[in-house]
């Protein structure tokens, strides 16, 4: 499979993970280990994933009376996945966890997406008990976050409203105090929450709900902005403190299914919590046990947020990966046109197929630089969580840091350019890729969510150049610029030091992009134009990653089809692709005021 050689060249020729094993906590894994997960989560998706794709993007979920009914190849999937012991992956040994390096788990998850993402969305569990893991009291681990990571219950988070959308300090859901109790300080909330992947189901006998809230002041009222936020454990059915169901059903109530363009096989809902649906205990509203600290909800979310959106880039990758490895087989037979050494004309003259023609092969590499640059950087990123979790103190503040500012663009740039490829999948199927004969049109409506998902677009570039690049005194960034110079100063005797040149050059016009829109300190001026600076800083870490795959390649079997396939893509992102940051970046650079100024009554 084209996936696999790319996962293990990534992992081990680039990255080089198996070093990893020389770290206490990754002691008794080895090369062998980790190929044998990324075998058995092959196989799995291979035999429960895959076949079903179209399956559950035409029978999608439904109501039966108050239940939420799936196609059963949906509780098989996740059955198999559970059983892998993939949910606790990089969790500890003394809870049933593997002892993984995060990388790797995110190597093997990457199976689950490009085989069929709504049936692998389930791994917002995986999210959900880590947040508790680290924020959680050690009954609230023990009954609620191994349970989910065991495969029992499956996990949610409960963050939109429908009167709120992205903006988080404009929820109200209230959650009342309503005593002690050993499975932390107990709450009843009431509110609605809205766009809830997994929200209801019955594949696991409970789902495990992380709502952010607000607690009422003495007033009464609700309090102001992102600080009054505090985090909730709101499970559908009442537990005891050994983690067994009670028969008491919780006061949440599904209020509707929201039908989607894409992920048509993931339930996504609209949550009722203490409409008195399902009375419990004799008063109104949900029972939930406030996680951590009041106030510090969404401090406690982001912990499961981020996570999440290098997930949600890891998922655009694989949608654009499929596409990809979709549309080059159906280019290798699909006969059309005549050679051009005769004009392409010549109706004497034998068919040739489509990836023959000039085009066709633009639009492949393109893909193929898209697909295969994404899935670098969300590795890398993958194992900046590892080098935070297990290396030295330097290391681990290093990696803290390099994660702040690249999380925006692992998420952002695959949604993006990897949407692209799918379009460009489409596009090499012609009419045949606008029908559901084939599967490029459904991976472009799966894909399309990922710009919206865990964070729209303009939200990842306001927090990058509002707040990533800017933290700590630009000391991300400057750590992110050392790295690439770095890499930049490897390459320069090399062969790549064309391409080695030309990143310096893109390095620094996005410095000087930065540092002048910010130059008047007016926020409304320097971030009028967030989105083309996250394009182009985006671009300038794709196109050090393509450098510094690039340079594996010579470290490795530099002559291979496959390793010249690599470098040809790299040579396409710097001829093609990062010459396009100049004019995204002049309007930065410029506080360009178009769009900001642009008067409502134009349109």
């Amino acid at each position: 499979m084209a996936l696999r050689a790319t996962l293990d060249f990534l992992l081990y020729d680039w990255l080089q993970v198996q070093s990893l094993t020389a770290r206490g906590r990754f002691a008794d894994h080895s090369r062998e280990t980790f190929d044998a997960v990324l075998d058995t989560c092959e196989r799995i998706a291979r035999e429960k994933y895959a076949p079903f794709n179209r399956t559950v993007d035409t029978q999608e979920p439904r109501l039966d009376g108050e239940k939420v009914v799936l196609p059963e190849c949906t509780r098989a999937a996740r059955l198999a996945y559970a059983e892998s012991g993939m949910l606790g992956a990089a969790q500890d040994y003394a809870i049933g966890g593997m002892q993984l390096p995060y990388v790797l788990e995110a190597a093997a998850n990457s199976f689950f997406a490009a085989a069929s993402i709504s049936i692998s969305a389930h791994l917002l569990t995986t999210g959900s008990a880590s947040a508790l893991m680290a924020h959680g009291s050690a009954l609230q681990k023990e009954v609620f976050a191994h349970n989910e990571f065991n495969g029992r219950w499956a996990g949610t988070m409960c963050l939109s409203e429908p009167q709120a959308g992205s903006s988080l300090s404009d929820i109200t859901t209230r959650a009342t105090p309503d005593g002690d109790d050993p499975l932390g300080p107990r709450y009843r909330l009431t509110g609605n929450k809205m766009w809830i992947s997994a929200g209801d189901h019955e594949i696991t006998e409970n789902i495990v709900h992380l709502v952010l809230a607000k607690i009422p002041g003495d007033d009464g009222r609700l309090p102001a902005g992102v600080k009054g936020i505090s985090l909730f454990i709101v499970p559908k059915h009442l537990v005891d403190v050994h983690g067994a169901l009670t028969g008491e059903r919780n006061d949440v109530a599904l209020a509707g299914l929201n039908h989607k363009l894409g992920w048509r096989g993931t339930t996504n809902t609209l949550l009722n919590f203490g409409e008195g649906r399902y009375p419990v205990r004799g008063a109104a509203g949900a029972i939930g046990y406030r996680v951590g600290e009041p106030g510090r909800g969404l401090q406690y979310m982001f912990h499961m947020m981020n996570e999440a959106r290098i997930a949600i880039g890891m998922a655009a990758t694989m949608l654009g990966l499929a596409g990809y490895y979709a549309s080059l087989d159906y280019a290798r037979s699909r006969p059309q046109g005549r050679p051009m050494e005769a004009g392409g004309k010549d109706a004497t003259q034998p068919q040739v197929r489509i990836i023959e023609h000039a085009d066709v092969k633009r639009m492949l590499l393109a893909q193929k630089a898209y697909g295969e640059g994404a899935l670098a950087l969300n590795l890398y990123c993958a194992r900046l969580v590892d080098e935070q979790h297990t290396g030295g103190p330097q290391a681990a503040d290093e990696a803290r840091l390099l994660l702040e500012v690249l999380t925006p663009i692992a998420k952002s740039w695959p949604s993006e350019f990897c949407l692209e490829a799918n379009s460009l999948a489409i596009q090499i199927h012609g009419g045949y890729g606008y029908t559901r004969e084939f599967p490029v049109e459904q991976y472009w409506r799966d894909n399309r969510l990922n710009m919206i998902h865990e964070g729209t677009h303009g939200i990842q570039a306001l927090d990058l150049l509002g707040r990533k690049v800017r933290m700590e005194g630009g000391r991300g960034l400057q750590l992110l610029a050392g790295r690439i110079e770095a890499c930049i100063e490897a390459a320069a005797g090399t062969e790549l030091a064309d391409a080695a040149a030309q990143l310096a050059g893109a390095l620094r016009q996005a410095l000087q992009a930065t540092e002048a829109a910010w130059a008047t300190g007016r926020p409304a001026e320097a971030l009028a134009n967030a989105v083309p600076y996250m394009q182009a800083l985006g671009h300038v870490v794709l196109a050090w990653m393509w450098l510094d795959v690039a340079q594996a390649t010579l470290r490795a079997d530099a002559q291979s089809p496959a390793n010249v396939g690599r470098r040809a893509a790299a040579r396409y992102f710097f001829h093609y692709e990062l010459p396009r940051i100049g004019a995204w970046l002049r309007v930065v650079r410029e506080r360009d005021m178009t769009c900001a100024e642009m008067d409502e009554a134009g349109f």
